[in-house]
């Protein structure tokens, strides 16, 4: 009789763990099955741009890997902040995440006050995958044609250059406030609602000069109706090898530019977070990605969540700087 009962209690508790643990399951999402459903990229930047044709890309290639769509959503607004703030807020499973730039993280922080989300600690980084060196074009029929006789007739004529960017704050606003303080020249800052409206007063000849991507300028700069005097950068760039950096022109140290990468909701599940960012890293180190970074005025960098996330502390850092020692600041 004891035996009977040792077997019956011990068949029981067998069955209550076999139940227990298929309803566990059962309620639990299944990380193996994932993904089974399309993932949300959010840009929050519009259409057309730089940003956009990059996230697009990488959107459609991670779609291939993963086997479901990876729908791209633009919202855009603030200098970043409408799409960054909107993906902190969506769930952290997996089936959203945020491509993200220099302003979005690095410079929006120390510009924006208050900042709705926080760059470090709303969002896990999945992996950086490009950086690229804006130029600095004028109008074709500015006198100047490098950057020696540039900020000779600025320094004779303090203030008089008039300089769009893409927004306060924007990569474009920190590039110009970076000439100034190490030139110590100055120049008349006309913020435009991103970088087309800039262009098209660079084109319209409202403006003197602007840091831009080289992406958005070089067709015009190939056809003669704008100039471009400089790579604010290490290296020259593939699409417009003529040009020289500043560095080449005697101006070390006159950095600007953006990065790109892509976050997700803070608290992603770790082996789904793995998951993507060795998604991302195969779209990253494929030929097809550096010839479209390339076309793109782009270099292919890319580096993992740990290393992506010290870059980002690092360039929060340093941009900060330069947004505070301009008294570069918007309070929201």
């Amino acid at each position: 009789m004891f035996s009977l009962n040792l077997v019956a209690m011990t068949m029981w508790r067998v069955c209550n763990f076999v139940i227990l643990t298929f309803l566990a399951l059962a309620a639990a999402p299944s990380l193996a099955q994932y993904p089974d459903r399309p993932i949300k990229l959010i840009v929050p930047w519009p259409p057309g741009g730089a940003s956009d044709v990059l996230a697009r890309y990488v959107g459609a290639e991670l779609g291939s890997i993963l086997g479901q769509p990876v729908v791209v959503e633009n919202k855009a607004g603030a200098n970043g902040i409408v799409g960054t703030q909107a993906a902190a807020r969506m769930p952290a499973d997996g089936y959203s995440f945020l491509g993200v730039t220099a302003e979005t993280h690095a410079i929006n922080p120390a510009v924006y006050v208050p900042l709705p989300y926080d760059p470090l600690t709303d969002f896990d980084p999945l992996g950086m995958v490009a950086h690229v060196s804006l130029v600095l074009a004028v109008r074709a029929d500015l006198a100047p044609n490098n950057m020696n006789e540039l900020l000779d007739f600025a320094r004779l004529h303090p203030g008089k250059l008039s300089a769009g960017s893409y927004g306060v704050g924007s990569t474009s606003h920190l590039g110009l406030a970076t000439l100034e303080a190490l030139t110590k020249t100055t120049y008349a800052h006309i913020p435009y609602l991103g970088v087309s409206p800039t262009v098209n007063a660079l084109l319209a000849g409202q403006i003197d000069l602007a840091f831009v991507n080289a992406f958005n300028v070089e067709q015009f700069y190939k056809s003669g109706k704008i100039k471009i005097l400089g790579v604010a950068g290490d290296a020259r760039l593939p699409t417009i090898p003529a040009v020289p950096t500043m560095a080449e022109q005697g101006l070390a140290g006159l950095s600007a530019g953006n990065w790109y990468g892509f976050v997700a909701p803070h608290g992603v599940p770790d082996a789904i977070q793995r998951q993507l960012a060795a998604a991302i890293r195969q779209v990253a180190q494929s030929a097809g990605f550096r010839e479209k970074a390339n076309t793109l005025g782009m270099i292919v960098d890319y580096r993992d969540g740990p290393d992506f996330a010290k870059h980002m502390r690092a360039e929060g850092a340093r941009l900060g700087q330069i947004a505070h020692d301009k008294s570069i600041e918007l309070r929201r």
